[in-house]
């Protein structure tokens, strides 16, 4: 993990797949290829544990891809920065996912909400109470 938290992924486990940007450029982006996709294999990496493996396939699994992931960036319009904001965002994502899920801890109910559920099953009984009389 670098220090923001990220998780740090190798440049040799990056794939990168480079085309020419839609939008805004200009005659120039008739001739670069700005547009930047990320291809990183999930299964093939050594930068998580297998433990951490599991989890990110699980919490994954809608943007997996026979166990790949795939980045798009095409925000701006140097190559150099879309492959920097790429990289960021595929760390990012694998880092959220790699967060152990947080053990929920048991709790009772308070008197106040106890009352309060009461309080309105008793009102919601006396008007249907109501309702059996006939029409006098």
């Amino acid at each position: 993990m670098s220090h923001d938290g990220r998780v740090s992924l190798s440049e040799s486990e990056l794939s990168w797949r480079f085309s020419r940007s839609s939008g805004a450029g200009g005659q120039h982006v008739n001739t670069t290829d700005t547009r930047v996709e990320l291809i990183w294999s999930l299964t093939d990496s050594t930068a998580l544990s297998p433990v951490q493996k599991e989890l990110a396939a699980r919490r994954l699994g809608n943007r997996l891809v026979d166990g790949t992931i795939t980045v798009v960036s095409s925000q701006y319009r140097s190559q150099h920065r879309n492959r920097e904001a790429a990289r960021v965002r595929l760390e990012t994502m694998i880092s959220d996912a790699i967060v152990p899920p947080r053990t929920r801890h048991k709790t009772k109910p308070t008197r106040g909400s106890k009352e309060r559920r009461l309080s309105a099953k008793k009102r919601r009984g006396e008007i249907k109470q109501g309702r059996s009389g006939g029409w006098e």
